[in-house]
């Protein structure tokens, strides 16, 4: 597939353009930082996923450029700051983020077995990481910070004991709602107590790195 050239892009600057001109003269606009954005990040991201679920095209579309206007938003906002960045190095800084990881697509080398480990240990290097919980954000949910240190202990071949059972997608589901369900009717708080075993899962990730250092 042909990049898109720059030219079939007229849109996104134009986004950019009136971007800029309500940073001049919309009181509400001006008054924005990067902090004051973050509710409607989240919100526009929230609401993006529930377009991709729905399968409506159309509610899609619009979504995602809602989710655009606040990449825009952050990048003017940036871009006023001293020393700043606007959006073309956003994009030039991913652009260049993933030619660095597909050298199987933009060089010489094969493509490796396993996409997703390979993806996470170029990333690892690249930032000098030397745990699979670093630069997972405590923001994230407790389910979501779950998903994301086991994936990563997997990719990197951490020696922790993780369950390996097959399940499909709806029984996962299932199966999460009736532990929500059980937990309830003991009066257990379903999410304090995955945050109390993903601890205790960050702890045995650490003691089994530090137990592979050499020395």
């Amino acid at each position: 597939m042909s990049p898109v050239p720059a030219r079939q892009l007229p849109e996104v600057v134009r986004l950019a353009e009136v971007m800029s001109t309500l940073r001049d003269g919309c009181p509400w606009d001006a008054r924005q930082t990067h902090r004051s954005l973050v509710q409607y990040l989240i919100e526009e991201t929230g609401e993006t996923v529930e377009a991709i679920e729905s399968g409506d095209a159309g509610h899609l579309r619009e979504e995602l450029g809602d989710l655009l206007l606040q990449v825009v938003f952050h990048a003017e906002i940036a871009a006023e700051s001293d020393p700043g960045f606007d959006l073309d190095d956003i994009a030039a800084g991913i652009a260049d983020k993933l030619i660095a990881r597909h050298p199987y697509v933009f060089a010489t080398e094969d493509a490796p077995a396993d996409l997703h480990g390979s993806w996470e240990q170029r990333k690892a290097r690249e930032k000098g990481r030397t745990s699979v919980l670093q630069g997972i954000p405590e923001q994230l949910s407790s389910l979501a910070r779950a998903n994301k240190i086991i994936a990563r202990a997997r990719s990197r071949r951490v020696p922790v004991a993780l369950a390996e059972e097959p399940i499909g997608e709806a029984e996962v589901g299932t199966e999460l709602l009736a532990l929500v369900a059980r937990a309830q009717a003991r009066g257990i708080d379903p999410d304090q107590a995955l945050r109390d075993a993903v601890r205790g899962l960050e702890g045995r990730v650490r003691a089994a790195e530090s137990a592979d250092q050499p020395g």
